[in-house]
């Protein structure tokens, strides 16, 4: 685990955030929610708080001035609520927290935020634009899986949706203790297969909805996770901290002026 005594908020005191001078918040925004049966609860908690420390410590070796604040566990669940525990805030509320968030930030002198997010469910484009003429705060949004796609697609057999492959390579190579295996050894999950819909156009994306996920799956696992490893999870990782790591670092030395960000 990187070391993130520098740059971590809730590891540090009152005189290091004085000296600090940050640039830059990393904001990760993860979920509480099922996936699969091998994996918990909080897996998009557990990967956005590891992929913040891994790219505000490449960032931070680049010279950027960034601070990472605590994950927010919960997103947006309203069509997995037929599972147990499933904790839902809705999007207004999502966007509430994220603009009370932003003021604070604001009152501290910090004028750059990106929002590192996990969770596939949580729509934040609009609190982007709401946000944009009412702030001084410049905010740029992250999903981190969106951000390695093509990475995924070399590296992954089975590039996926949810609790599959990539997640469960990200899970075995940093937090290998939380996912559930069989006595044989083998993850204790199923295929993670979809059930298409009766419309064809929503099948091919023509036409979008919001999944009922009790419906569209049998445990919540959307993509198949046996092919995973832990070396697959440190390669998506190494991809990661390569592009964010890069962008933060140039986010914290570039200038906020009437052309910003271009």
């Amino acid at each position: 685990m990187p070391d993130s005594g520098s740059f971590e908020l809730k590891r540090m005191n009152l005189a290091e955030v004085r000296a600090a001078n940050f640039e830059v918040a990393v904001l990760p925004l993860g979920a509480t929610e099922p996936h699969n049966l091998h994996l918990a609860y909080g897996t998009d908690v557990f990967e956005g708080t590891t992929i913040g420390r891994h790219v505000c410590q490449a960032a931070t070796a680049l010279g950027g001035r960034v601070v990472l604040l605590p994950t927010i566990p919960f997103g947006t669940e309203t069509n997995l609520q037929e599972f147990p525990l499933a904790i839902n805030l809705n999007p207004s509320t999502i966007n509430l927290v994220i603009t009370d968030i932003v003021r604070s930030l604001e009152k501290s002198g910090i004028r750059k935020l990106l929002i590192l997010n996990s969770h596939g469910g949580n729509d934040l484009k609009p609190v982007l634009r709401e946000l944009y003429p009412q702030s001084e705060v410049r905010l740029f949004l992250c999903n981190w899986y969106q951000t390695i796609a093509d990475v995924s697609r070399e590296i992954l057999e089975n590039p996926d949706d949810h609790a599959g492959e990539m997640e469960t390579s990200f899970m075995l190579a940093f937090h290998p203790e939380t996912v559930a295996r069989k006595p044989d050894g083998s993850l204790a999950a199923d295929a993670g297969q979809k059930k298409p819909s009766r419309f064809e156009a929503v099948n091919q994306g023509w036409i979008n909805i919001s999944r009922p996920w009790h419906l569209l799956t049998t445990n919540s696992g959307a993509g198949n996770p046996h092919a995973a490893s832990a070396e697959k999870g440190e390669r998506l990782m190494a991809a990661l901290v390569a592009r964010v790591g890069k962008f933060l670092a140039e986010l914290s030395a570039s200038e906020i002026d009437s052309r910003f960000p271009f």
